[in-house]
């Protein structure tokens, strides 16, 4: 029996102009599909991650609730920030949805995102190709990412094997992001981030699933941080944007400076912008950002 179509969204997520930010396709599922298929579609994509809708609620339900999953190109993941806004964006924007929030059930229990008050970028945020095109803001509420202290007999291996992944950077502080099995890696400045050339290859040898390397933003930015995140053995070279890396970021960044509303920039080629709370009572990370759709089409397989 032919299958139904499927349709597709591709959503720059974290920014408001197109081709900037963290792109995402968005499939909207009426029926189940297997793994495989899910994970060749993924693959098809070629996108950081693919987003899979399918609802669970009736339409008319007050509060709307669908299923969500995230696929790399390579694997299934257990938390996604930018796929996850592109998701709402495309729900609320395309008017699959008549409420201002939604529910997201997902591998990282029951998420949430509804429309916020707009927030203002700072002046000198990423150069723009274009005139922004929307101004929907959306607030993802995330559990935290917890980090913990490496291991003492393993610092020196580590930060040596990190630095050279990262090309001989200088690493003033480091932590281990105990559910991903990532490295929160702390450069000294905002300048050292975007400068870093990071050596794939040898990431991939370091003994976790990926860096994300931040540094403290100069006060005249209008930033508080900024980083750049590296998943290659998730398929991922350099991450556009990083949602779920902030869920560790703000925590750190919160104590680190003192306050609990942050403005965050990732510094990877795209660039990408969130605004964030930390709400360190609830152990929760609230993600405002926005996001363009740039494509929309039909799969017929």
């Amino acid at each position: 029996m032919a299958r139904n179509p499927v349709k597709y969204y591709v959503v720059d997520a974290f920014t408001d102009s197109a081709f900037k930010g963290n792109p995402a396709a968005v499939c909207l599922l009426e029926e189940d599909r297997d793994e495989q298929w899910l994970q060749a579609v993924a693959a098809e994509f070629n996108l950081s991650e693919t987003a899979y809708l399918t609802r669970i609620n009736a339409s008319d339900s007050p509060t709307p609730r669908f299923r969500l999953r995230w696929f790399t190109p390579v694997t299934e993941v257990e938390l996604c920030g930018h796929a996850t806004l592109a998701s709402a964006h495309t729900l609320f924007t395309t008017g699959l949805v008549n409420s201002a929030i939604i529910e997201f059930e997902t591998l990282s229990g029951i998420l949430t995102a509804k429309k916020a008050p707009d927030f203002k970028a700072p002046i000198d945020a990423s150069s723009r190709i274009e005139e922004p095109q929307n101004g929907l803001s959306i607030e993802l509420d995330f559990p935290i990412l917890a980090c913990a202290e490496v291991d003492s007999t393993e610092v020196s291996v580590s930060i040596s094997a990190i630095s050279k992944a990262l090309n001989g950077a200088d690493i003033i502080d480091i932590k281990r992001i105990t559910s991903d099995d990532c490295f929160l890696v702390v450069l000294p400045s905002a300048k050292s981030v975007t400068e870093v050339k990071p050596q794939i290859d040898e990431i991939r040898k370091c003994s976790a699933g990926g860096i994300m390397a931040s540094g403290a933003a100069p006060m005249e930015s209008g930033f508080d941080f900024v980083s750049r995140c590296f998943f290659p053995r998730a398929g991922i070279d350099e991450d556009p944007v990083t949602g779920s890396a902030h869920c560790a970021l703000a925590p750190y960044w919160s104590k680190k400076l003192g306050k609990f509303d942050l403005m965050a920039y990732q510094a990877s080629a795209r660039g990408g912008m969130l605004s964030l709370h930390f709400d360190d009572k609830n152990q929760r990370v609230l993600l405002r950002g926005k996001a363009v759709i740039a494509m929309q089409g039909t799969l017929l397989v």
